[in-house]
């Protein structure tokens, strides 16, 4: 073939497949709202009848024979119907997987699951279906997180309500005696005024730090700290609380242990858990803190008890922020009678921003808290 006959079949079949090509999408146009079926058996046919009406006008002058052209024309055709009929199937798989992400799309709106057909067209829409599903299980555990959230706020708002009531009443009443001139001993009125203001303000105090590790505000000021020499001290600082409830307090493990963390807050998440055992333990029983090396290096201070256990179904709630269960082991801080639930989530709050870990599990007739602190936490 020379080039000018080149020149001429391939300037034909242009000029056919672009006359072509604009009716097909003048046809596409109108049918914009149509059926996907529809168009793509549009798509099919300008595609066939394209190459039919270049190799036609190709032929013609070519002066082929009429047997030629009609053996031509039947093979069009039938090339032609089989294109339409694959376009038909195509049309309504493709049709079926937009049922399947509109329905998908109107479940995640409802917060239901989504699941995915075994089959799709295309491993793309497969892909999509499975990130569909994925993110209609995120939205849901998003969902029953926010709700659980909003339980233990209302349940902080209930607990935070009656604890500031009692001591408030207290106040009150004993402020009134003694402004009428009413109270028989003035001087014990004000000590016990004097305690619950402590009180209250212990409460306030936990509302404030909490509120710190919920809004990732709380600061540590990380420094080398002897684990035997912080828990010695808390120990010492409650031995006279546990004293006075015939209650066993002390120490056991290792005493050379050391790690980067910041000792105050170290201090109060530690004091909290041996506060709550105090709180919940019968007399004459043992509360026994204890520092030991896990196998995989990080420091582990322990609180065992004996103050009865938690139900196993209760477990998994035990740091959310004012949960209680019938029998409360959440204190609000140290030296404080009762609370709002907040002590045990203040220690969770305290133990995650040292990239640690804080578990609780039921042993013998008590319980045993364990915080698990990688030593370098920064690194």
């Amino acid at each position: 073939m020379t080039a000018g006959v080149f020149a001429t079949v391939a300037g034909i079949a242009l000029g056919c497949a672009l006359v072509v090509g604009a009716l097909g999408l003048l046809a596409l146009r109108l049918l914009s709202r149509g059926s996907l079926v529809t168009q793509l058996i549009v798509v099919a046919f300008a595609t066939v009848a394209s190459v039919v009406s270049g190799t036609a006008a190709v032929a013609s002058l070519m002066y082929l024979s009429a047997h030629d052209l009609t053996v031509f024309y039947s093979v069009a055709v039938v090339a032609g119907i089989v294109s339409l009929v694959m376009a038909s199937v195509l049309g309504r798989s493709l049709v079926r997987d937009n049922r399947y992400f509109r329905a998908a799309a109107a479940s995640i709106g409802r917060g239901e699951s989504v699941i995915s057909p075994e089959r799709h067209t295309s491993t793309e829409f497969a892909s999509l279906a499975g990130e569909l599903a994925a993110t209609a299980d995120r939205l849901t555990e998003s969902r029953e997180r926010e709700e659980r959230i909003d339980t233990a706020r209302r349940e902080i708002v209930a607990w935070i309500s009656h604890d500031l009531r009692t001591p408030l009443a207290g106040i009150r009443a004993m402020a009134e005696a003694l402004e009428d001139g009413m109270a028989p001993d003035p001087k014990r009125y004000h000590v016990q005024i004097r305690g619950q203001v402590d009180r209250l303000s212990g409460m306030v105090d936990d509302l404030f730090e909490l509120s710190k590790i919920h809004a990732g505000a709380l600061q540590l000021n990380f420094e080398r700290v002897a684990l035997y020499d912080l828990i010695s001290d808390t120990v010492a600082d409650l031995a006279p609380v546990a004293l006075a409830k015939s209650l066993d307090l002390r120490f056991e493990g290792e005493r050379g242990l050391t790690l980067q963390a910041d000792a105050r807050e170290l201090a109060r998440a530690v004091g909290n858990l041996v506060m709550n055992a105090i709180q919940h333990s019968p007399a004459g029983s043992a509360i026994v803190v204890s520092v030991t090396r896990h196998d995989d290096g990080r420091a582990v201070i322990s609180v065992v008890d004996a103050a009865g256990g938690i139900p196993e179904q209760d477990l998994g709630r035990v740091f959310e922020a004012g949960w209680r269960a019938s029998e409360p082991r959440t204190a609000s801080g140290a030296g404080q009678s009762g609370g709002a639930g907040l002590g045990l989530a203040i220690v969770d709050g305290i133990v995650r921003a040292h990239a640690g870990q804080v578990t609780v599990t039921n042993v013998g007739d008590g319980c045993r808290f364990e915080l698990l602190l990688p030593q370098h936490p920064l690194g």
